[in-house]
Order: structure tokens, then C-alpha cells, then sequence
């Protein structure tokens, strides 16, 4: 959705690539293609990072938090979800690397825990105090794809 990606990818209009389909359709309704946008999606991993560049569909008239990765990516680059006590997802044909598959809503307002959750594999210094560490996850938050993901 062009909102999504306004707050996410400034100039993402300028990578906009044609599309052959205009319209489509949803449960709710026709939705309308204004093009397609190719980003660079980083799976981090202590063993190794994959790399992925999908092709994302621009919705003119979608309501999306987010971009959705399609079955036949998934299929193309080996990618099984597994829906076990802990979700997570293997890549490829070495089912000993996982990758956690957490599902979380972001909020502006999310309370402290929820900032401290989101970056638990984070180290801060101990001489932060608590509104600087507070200070600290929120921008970075703001800047996550600064971090996450290529140009």
C-alpha cells in the first residue's frame, strides 16, 4: 500500500517498474496495480544471512501493514513454514537452520516490554539508563530499514 511504503521507503516511487496486470481482485473487493517495486529482503541468521529480491506488487487501494511475501517465492527460494510450538521457517535444503518466525504488530505505542521483546538479541550498555535505552529502541525502530534492508 502506498501508505506503507511512503513511511518505509522514501522514494520508492522513483524504483516503480511497470506491470502488465492493472486490476485485480481481493475478498473486498477490485484493487488497482499502479506498478511493481523489487526490494532486498535480509533473513539474519548467526550462521549466515539469506538474501532474497522479490518483486512486491504496489496496491493503489490496499490496506496492507507491511509486504507479504507470495507462495511462489516462497516455493522458488525453499522457504517451509513450520507451525510447531516455536514457529519458524527453514530455507533451502538444510532444515537445521532456522529462522524464528515471530508475528508482531507494530505500534508506535507499544509499552517498553514490547520494544525490549522486538530487540532482546540486542547488547546495550549498562551505563544507559532506562529512558536512554527506551530513547535508543525507539529510533531504532523508526530507522529498522535503514538496518534491514539494501538499496
Amino acid at each position: 500500500a502506498r501508505n506503507y511504503l511512503d513511511n518505509h521507503f522514501p522514494n520508492w516511487e522513483k524504483q516503480l517498474l511497470p506491470t502488465k496486470a492493472k486490476n485485480f481482485k481481493s475478498a473486498s473487493g477490485k484493487m488497482t496495480s499502479i506498478g511493481t517495486i523489487v526490494k532486498e529482503i535480509i533473513i539474519p541468521h548467526r550462521k549466515g544471512n539469506i538474501r532474497l529480491n522479490p518483486e512486491f506488487l504496489v496496491l493503489d487501494d490496499a490496506h496492507i501493514q507491511g509486504l507479504l511475501l507470495g507462495t511462489d517465492y516462497q516455493r522458488m527460494y525453499g522457504i517451509d513454514i513450520y507451525n510447531s510450538k516455536n514457529r519458524h521457517i527453514t530455507i533451502g535444503t538444510n532444515k537445521e537452520k532456522k529462522f524464528s518466525l515471530d508475528v508482531y504488530q507494530k505500534s508506535s505505542q507499544d509499552p517498553p516490554e514490547e520494544l525490549l521483546k522486538e530487540f532482546r538479541e540486542g547488547r546495550f550498555s549498562t551505563t544507559l539508563t532506562s529512558k536512554q535505552k527506551l530513547s535508543l529502541l525507539k529510533m531504532l525502530r523508526k530507522n529498522r530499514p535503514a538496518f534491514a534492508i539494501g538499496e
